[in-house]
């Protein structure tokens, strides 16, 4: 197994807080290098270790627990957010450490989401359509598949359901429905409503045949 971290620095601890440095290690290991891990002293108040440092924090600086609005109380403080240095967003959550019940330390994880936030906002260019942009009505027309899929979606959006989870009952009405609408009317739409509903053809005339869901 590697025993390979990324950068920490350290200061004299208090033994029982000491043995939470490994745990500060292999957050920022696991999430390098997105990930900062922060452990305080509430003895001194101060910074006592820092794992994968991108924050400028300093070992031995003041904790400055009033920032997180921390009462001895407190179990887990956040999620809440920050700003960096350098002006990235940091996601951050603390959890209070305890020994005999007494808060002796604050181990605090920072996460920096800026570049979570543009992957978002690349994605969010990629899929998105202008509102202003229509259809070509000559590729459209007659686009039954399209027809069929806005209403098979709309129809189940209307009642919670997924394809993959409707029943016998469920897919028959669905398709009553579809041929009430007009479905079939294209050429070859049984074949592909068949394939989207995952039945056979012969069950889709057999749906068709009879007047009421069983």
């Amino acid at each position: 197994m590697s025993k390979r971290r990324g950068p920490s620095l350290k200061t004299a601890t208090a033994p029982e807080l000491g043995a939470y440095t490994h745990i500060c290690d292999a957050i920022a290991l696991l999430f390098r290098p997105y990930a900062e891990v922060v452990l305080h002293d509430l003895t001194t108040e101060t910074v006592v270790y820092l794992a994968n440092p991108f924050s400028k924090r300093e070992l031995g600086e003041p904790s400055l627990l009033h920032e997180i609005d921390f009462k001895p109380s407190d179990i887990i403080i956040g999620p809440y957010e920050k700003v960096n240095w350098d002006g990235r967003r940091i996601k951050s959550v603390s959890a209070v450490l305890r020994s005999d019940d007494k808060a002796i330390g604050i181990l605090c994880i920072n996460v920096d989401v800026s570049h979570f936030h543009a992957v978002m906002q690349t994605l969010n260019a990629l899929v998105s359509v202008p509102q202003i942009a229509e259809k070509p009505v000559s590729l459209f027309k007659e686009d039954w598949h399209e027809r069929i899929n806005e209403y098979i979606q709309s129809w189940t959006r209307e009642r919670g359901l997924s394809i993959s989870e409707m029943n016998r009952v469920q897919k028959q009405q669905l398709v009553t429905d579809l041929a009430g609408d007009g479905a079939f009317g294209g050429r070859n739409a049984a074949a592909y409503i068949s394939r989207v509903l995952g039945l056979g053809r012969a069950t889709v005339y057999n749906y068709l045949k009879r007047k009421d869901p069983v």
